[in-house]
């Protein structure tokens, strides 16, 4: 706690100190608007804003990955997970906005990757220089990067990247279909069903069935820890707080769910993802916002995560092909209004942070505070590709 004290206090000191920093701070106390009376966005000018950041991002770090921008410390290195999803949305941004810069960037940052792979076929947990051990989250999202990549190119290196990588994951797989020791914190998160969609688009290039074997054994287990009013148990990205996780992982668990029920073409994935989403969508379209955690009774705490906000988006996107359209169809146009607006007060601060999301609103909430992620743009740029129904991949 005295830590964490210390952090904010240091954060916000500097932030005053800085008269882009204080724009921005003030443009996060103003209340966001009602999404239900906003005009609509310009989805073009947002994403060549997202496109522009990214080659921000990248030009930052000499080895071709991308990392973050915070507010305080700037830059940081090359964050490997991150990179590898990033690298699909550059292709789907080059091919929207016509622009091959993008493209070029996109292996560019897949050459990065293909130097980090470790020799047991994973990617480090954390960013580079941190040291870290494999982990199976981060190293199923390079795969994403590296079939995007294969699928442009048909160099079998990607591929091969991604086919040891997919062999590494089912290696280190639980008894019971989770991952654990080779994961973030040495525990089972349902989250992992986002693991579970990219070894079922490496069966679909490859055949080897024991990916997809390890996909369902692992969404077996996670739909067995799903409640009634669709909530989830072990979804959150810490220890102390799993009794309320947080929209990101929710939104990854409903994500994985859907785009696995999809590529499996079996409803009975859908639903479970139905069954998370519904209640987040119907206090989303009730209040016009989120909070950033909610506990086993969808009691919500906490400030508005943005990363969770532009994933829901994306999922509810997906979920609108398979019911309730209507109403997913309106939370999804709101939500990419409350998404352009919060990119519009980026734009209020720092050059550095143009472009980009906040981690949370306002900035000084307690995920990501006073930080750019990468992935939260990563999901906020995917979100409006997916605009009118279109499928951002």
């Amino acid at each position: 706690m005295l830590r964490s004290l210390i952090d904010y206090a240091r954060s916000f000191a500097h932030a005053l100190g800085d008269a882009e920093a204080r724009r921005l701070l003030r443009a996060h106390q103003v209340r966001l608007p009602d999404p239900a009376t906003a005009a609509a966005p310009d989805l073009r000018s947002a994403l060549n804003e997202a496109a522009d950041w990214f080659c921000r991002a990248q030009d930052a770090n000499a080895d071709g990955g991308l990392g973050s921008y915070h507010l305080v410390q700037g830059w940081g290195s090359t964050y490997p997970e991150t990179t590898g999803y990033i690298i699909p949305t550059l292709f789907d941004l080059s091919a929207r906005l016509h622009r091959p810069d993008l493209a070029e960037r996109a292996f560019r940052a897949a050459e990065c990757l293909l130097r980090l792979q470790r020799s047991d076929g994973g990617w480090q947990g954390g960013r580079v220089g941190e040291d870290r051990a494999s982990v199976v989250f981060n190293t199923a999202q390079v795969i994403r990067g590296m079939l995007v990549a294969h699928a442009c190119t048909r160099e079998d290196r990607y591929l091969d990247a991604a086919v040891r990588a997919g062999d590494w994951i089912v290696s280190v797989q639980e008894a019971d279909g989770s991952w654990r020791r080779n994961n973030f914190m040495g525990e089972a998160r349902v989250y992992d069903s986002y693991v579970d969609a990219p070894l079922l688009l490496l069966h679909a290039v490859t055949g080897k069935d024991a990916l997809r074997r390890a996909a369902l054994h692992n969404l077996d287990w996670v739909v067995a820890r799903q409640r009634p009013n669709g909530w989830f148990a072990d979804a959150d990205n810490t220890v102390k707080h799993n009794d309320r996780p947080i929209i990101h992982t929710i939104a990854y668990t409903i994500d994985g769910l859907a785009e696995c029920g999809a590529l499996l073409g079996d409803v009975r994935w859908v639903e479970h993802a139905h069954r998370a989403a519904r209640p987040l969508r119907d206090t989303f379209l009730r209040e016009g916002r989120l909070n950033g955690r909610y506990d086993s009774a969808w009691n919500g705490s906490e400030a508005l995560i943005t990363t969770g906000c532009a994933q829901l988006c994306i999922a509810w996107e997906m979920l609108a092909a398979h019911a309730e359209a209507a109403a997913y169809r309106e939370a999804t146009d709101r939500m990419r209004k409350l998404l352009v607006e919060l990119q519009h007060r980026s734009a209020q601060g720092p050059v550095d942070g143009r472009g980009a999301v906040t981690g949370s609103f306002p900035l000084w909430g307690r995920y990501e505070k006073f930080a750019f992620p990468n992935w939260a743009t990563k999901y906020l740029a995917d979100a409006l590709l997916c605009a009118e129904g279109r499928s951002p991949h």
